[in-house]
């Protein structure tokens, strides 16, 4: 599988990465024979980059990548989890956590260092405590060779502004602003790059919106949101195309994206995620794509507390 440098860090990950959260059954019930073996298949089709939390699961995640890994060389993969985030309400990102978080994440992983500690969520607490406290307390710990490279994760745009501004980062991970239906983080590249930051992507399916899957029904979604997103995904299949290749092939195709986090328990998903990431993207396809999403371009919800959000909506007027 292609790859590409992350940033200044030295790391080069796979244009496509596994996202762990499945294994915390955030989106089903799942067969633990099948999770645990959806890890393995995904290592041995290059997509050796794995992301994880304490928060998917409550603990589930890790706990089964921890079986999964066993017995795994550990310089054969590149592992990293976050902290801060731990229940749907429950924020921590204090000092002493922060210690405690790590060592727990290493002890359900059965490794003795992450090679990335993303602080999770940061939307959701007020920013100064994660540049005053928590980057200050992983950069001590980065310093013990517990973590490798330290950033910050989360969904609206302005808190990797917001943080850079003030304090330095290895790494930043956004989800569901790298997609068919929303770009706004390739908006962000160029400011990123003068940062040095590695830039990764997450969720090209922005939770099954842009697949022919049922929602999870928490899915932010509006109801014309859903239609026209229905409406491409029908499109394509006129075409003889699922609308996830293409959503995957979109969200890979950009060079300034070191890799695309995307996720599954089932092992049959991994191996296809991997297959369509080899073909070429049809460019054609894509332009009709988005011309039908065109009237939700960068559509987005409000998430975490209201001074963190993006401070205009989305061009369309709807958030």
């Amino acid at each position: 599988m292609q790859r590409r440098p992350l940033g200044k860090t030295g790391l080069e990950l796979p244009v496509l990465s596994f996202g762990a959260s499945s294994l915390g059954q955030e989106f089903r019930a799942v067969d633990m024979n099948e999770a645990l073996r959806s890890v393995r298949v995904a290592l041995d089709l290059g997509m050796n980059f794995i992301d994880t939390s304490p928060f998917y699961g409550r603990g589930t995640s890790e706990c089964l990548l921890g079986f999964a890994l066993r017995g795994v060389p550990r310089d054969s993969y590149l592992l990293g989890t976050k902290l801060g985030r731990y229940d749907r309400a429950h924020f921590d990102f204090s000092a002493k956590r922060v210690a405690e978080s790590v060592d727990v994440s290493l002890h359900r992983m059965g490794v003795d260092h992450l090679d990335i500690i993303l602080c999770h969520d940061i939307e959701f607490v007020d920013m100064r405590q994660i540049v005053e406290e928590t980057l200050p307390a992983l950069r001590r710990i980065q310093q013990s060779g517990k973590v490798r490279f330290v950033g910050i994760s989360g969904y609206p745009m302005h808190i990797f502004r917001w943080v850079l501004d003030q304090a330095p980062l290895d790494v930043v991970l956004s989800y569901n602003h790298y997609t068919l239906q929303n770009t706004m983080f390739g908006d962000l590249v160029p400011y990123l790059e003068s940062q040095g930051v590695g830039i990764m992507n997450a969720a090209p399916f922005s939770a099954r919106l842009l697949t022919n899957a049922e929602l999870p029904p928490w899915h932010r979604a509006t109801p014309e949101v859903r239609s026209l997103c229905r409406q491409a995904a029908e499109h394509c299949r006129t075409r003889g195309v699922d609308i996830a290749q293409l959503a995957v092939q979109f969200s890979i195709a950009n060079p300034a994206m070191s890799t695309c986090v995307v996720g599954s328990a089932n092992p049959a998903n991994v191996e296809q995620w991997a297959r369509w990431a080899s073909l070429p993207l049809d460019q054609a396809l894509v332009a009709e794509v988005r011309a039908i999403l065109a009237p939700i371009h960068n559509w987005y919800y409000q998430e975490g507390l209201a001074e963190n959000n993006d401070p205009l909506p989305a061009p369309s007027g709807r958030v």
